[in-house]
């Protein structure tokens, strides 16, 4: 009888498979840290919160007081307990209790191979591989692994996830003393948990500091002055994406982690280490500039602000709602950051940058006149307060964002020139995906086109196509790095459960030069003016390049931007509203991209900037103008439609600065060109002089002055001068300053 059982143990233990302490997958908790790789934004987990440390850097103490408390014959037993077989076949026949002792082996084998269920079926099979895993394994590596593996109560599993839960420490500062308070927790975590039984965990901690004593771990003359440690406030686990503004963020890290290019599957229980590109200072500045600008303004207002480092794409700050997630399905958690809204005159560098490489400079005059038709278009293109230029050059189009001047450049030079450079700055596909990020309007359309024909049309040189405030701050990136993209990221670097580094990612990967360097130069020389014409010169007048922009509704704005740069950071800002509806402010006046979003896109440039050396951009213009360049335009025989969201809309424009008192014609080319320039020129004048003259004569005939009454004016919302005022002439779908 004895050798057929022998035989039977022999054969089964033969049998059986013990799997490596490496193949046992043990989910961790992934951490994320802001750019200083040392600050916490968020712990997430995949069920269990666990940090696996290897054996070294679990300190001493807390070692031995874990083996005084569970098993203090580790290092000398085999592996198994047998008065806890005994036990537990003796219970399972008799129906007594079912809990029985077991070895640290044991444990582990129960905890990471088996299940807890008290059986004897489970406990034979413990026992087999408890006696294989202690022949096959030393016994640092089954306590590293064990040590990794228990739950301490209060959400923490692994000892190095216990030290800092309930001191704030990592597992290799722990002393005796703390070690014996975690040790007291593994046979029952929330019994014996210090807070809500402090009798009898202080009680139990003293017995285990006892049992370190006796086993010559602790010296006797310690032990006595020995206190119980403070212990850190019962709280949640705090796993999860955070419920504010940073939960967006993770979002888009984790989205960013999965992606083909990268390929990390399971992350939220990987135990990785990922450092993000996020400054937590600038976020915080973007926050407080958001909350404190936008503090007794309108809750239905909605305001989105993306921060980019131009010389690696990595995102800086990122706010796109004040909440990622609400149990309520009434809260609007939508992230503003990449909603699709429509530029305004914020999109108008990229024609700039367009022209440049088609024969224009800045100081290339074009006709700023308004209003002006164009055979793409059905209704007539005006500016803001029907301001008038005849020969404005372009860097004055820019600071006072004359509308015709950037419909004309885009239909002359042709719409899809500047599509093309727009989404090579912004890093944008040629169409947008066709997925449930993109609103249903959009997927799987051209981008920076109409959704109803696909066609680009004059219109993109006043920004009438959808892009997202991530996609502004990236293209102003581009310029702000002399024309080379960087691809926009969050993730800098990745490590494993071990620490060691797996992808570091520094924006040098897939960095391109989209757009020549003096293009770039002179497009940010192009936009020096336009901060002070709006009122929001950064502190010291530190040299920046902006553009304001609005999209018009009616006789009311919908959405109102701020981007701008230095060379070491691209802010866009944008404000709106959940949907298309007009925008004003706490004092009903409407809102206008130097207003709030200026408000907001300055506080934050100040702060982040401050103490920082002043960065130079450039003084001059360094591309001359192409003489056989022209400014007609070319016939065309289809007008392609604007966006959707703005069929029904009229236009309310950024007010401009004064036009310049002198004019010059513009340059032509072939001969027969020039005829038509001359013709068109001579009876540009020929109506200004006939308004004059009937001007003229109106002023005559008042007997109310001897002379021409001046004209009422305004405080300009985006400059410093005023300007003749008078009412706004609405065109369907006009974008504004």
């Amino acid at each position: 009888m004895l050798v057929l059982l022998g035989v039977f143990v022999g054969v089964v233990y033969a049998s059986t498979d013990v799997p490596s302490p490496e193949s046992i997958t043990n989910k961790q908790t992934t951490v994320l840290y802001y750019s200083d790789g040392v600050t916490e934004m968020a712990r997430l987990s995949d069920g269990e919160n666990r940090t696996s440390v290897p054996l070294a850097q679990i300190s001493e103490p807390a070692r031995n007081a874990v083996l005084a408390a569970e098993n203090k014959g580790f290092y000398s037993d085999p592996g198994i307990s047998f008065t806890g077989i005994a036990r537990a076949a003796y219970n399972n026949v008799t129906g007594g209790s079912t809990q029985g002792g077991s070895t640290i082996t044991q444990q582990y084998v129960k905890n990471a191979i088996l299940n807890s269920d008290q059986t004897f079926s489970r406990k034979f099979k413990e026992l087999f591989l408890a006696v294989k895993l202690d022949n096959e394994y030393s016994k640092d590596e089954i306590l590293e692994n064990y040590l990794n593996t228990i739950y301490f109560g209060r959400g923490a599993y692994g000892i190095e996830t216990a030290a800092n839960t309930y001191f704030g420490v990592p597992a290799s500062q722990l002393t005796a003393e703390q070690g014996a308070v975690l040790a007291v927790l593994i046979r029952n975590p929330s019994a014996n948990d210090p807070e809500t039984n402090p009798e009898g965990a202080q009680k139990r901690w003293g017995l285990v500091l006892d049992a370190m004593v006796e086993s010559g771990w602790v010296d006797p003359a310690a032990r006595t002055p020995m206190v119980y440690p403070p212990v850190q406030p019962k709280k949640g686990a705090n796993l999860g994406i955070p419920s504010g503004p940073e939960g967006l963020i993770v979002e888009q890290v984790l989205d960013e982690l999965a992606s083909p290019d990268m390929g990390f599957e399971n992350v939220e229980g990987a135990g990785l280490r990922v450092t993000t590109t996020i400054n937590k200072g600038h976020q915080e500045a973007a926050v407080a500039a958001v909350n404190d600008v936008m503090e007794g303004e309108d809750k239905d207002l909605r305001q989105a602000l993306v921060a980019i480092d131009p010389r690696t794409g990595g995102v800086l700050a990122y706010y796109g709602n004040k909440q990622h997630g609400s149990d309520d399905p009434t809260v609007d958690t939508t992230d503003y950051a990449q909603a699709y809204k429509q530029p305004g005159s914020s999109f108008k560098p990229y024609t700039v940058a367009t022209a440049l490489q088609n024969g224009f400079s800045v100081d290339s005059k074009r006709d700023g006149t308004s209003p002006q038709e164009f055979k793409d278009r059905e209704r007539e293109v005006v500016n803001s307060n029907n301001a008038q230029c005849a020969a404005c050059t372009i860097k004055e189009a820019v600071t006072r964002s004359l509308n015709t001047t950037f419909y004309g450049l885009a239909f002359d030079m042709g719409p899809a020139k500047v599509a093309e450079q727009a989404r090579a700055a912004m890093g944008i596909d040629a169409t947008w995906p066709d997925d449930a990020t993109v609103p249903e309007t959009l997927r799987g359309k051209p981008t920076l086109a109409s959704p109803q024909n696909g066609q680009t049309g004059g219109a993109i040189g006043i920004g009438e196509y959808e892009v997202r405030p991530i996609d502004q701050a990236v293209g102003f990136a581009t310029l702000a790095a002399g024309g080379m993209y960087h691809e926009r990221h969050f993730v800098a670097q990745v490590a494993d459960s071990t620490g060691a580094v797996v992808r570091t990612v520094t924006g040098a990967e897939n960095a391109r030069s989209v757009i020549p360097a003096d293009v770039a130069s002179d497009t940010t020389f192009s936009m020096d003016g336009v901060a002070k014409a709006s009122k929001r010169l950064l502190e010291g007048n530190r040299p920046v390049a902006s553009k304001t922009g609005t999209q018009g509704l009616g006789a009311e704005n919908s959405d109102a931007w701020m981007v701008g740069f230095t060379p070491s950071i691209s802010t866009a800002v944008w404000m709106g509203t959940q949907g298309i509806a007009p925008i004003r402010n706490a004092q009903d006046d409407i809102i206008y991209g130097s207003g709030l979003p200026g408000a907001i896109w300055q506080q934050f440039m100040d702060t982040v900037l401050a103490g920082t050396p002043e960065e130079p951009l450039p003084t001059k213009a360094v591309i001359k103008a192409d003489s056989s360049v022209t400014d007609a335009a070319e016939e065309t025989t289809e007008a392609p439609a604007t966006s959707s969201e703005a069929q029904a809309t009229q236009v309310q424009q950024e007010r401009p600065a004064p036009a310049s008192s002198t004019a010059a014609a513009p340059t032509t080319g072939a001969a027969e060109q020039r005829a038509r320039d001359r013709a068109r020129t001579e009876a540009e004048r020929a109506r200004q002089a006939a308004a004059e003259a009937s001007r003229s004569a109106a002023a005559a005939s008042s007997s109310a002055a001897a002379e021409t009454t001046p004209a009422p004016v305004t405080e300009e919302p985006d400059t410093e001068q005023p300007v003749p005022s008078g009412p706004v002439q609405p065109v369907p779908t006009q974008s504004t300053n």
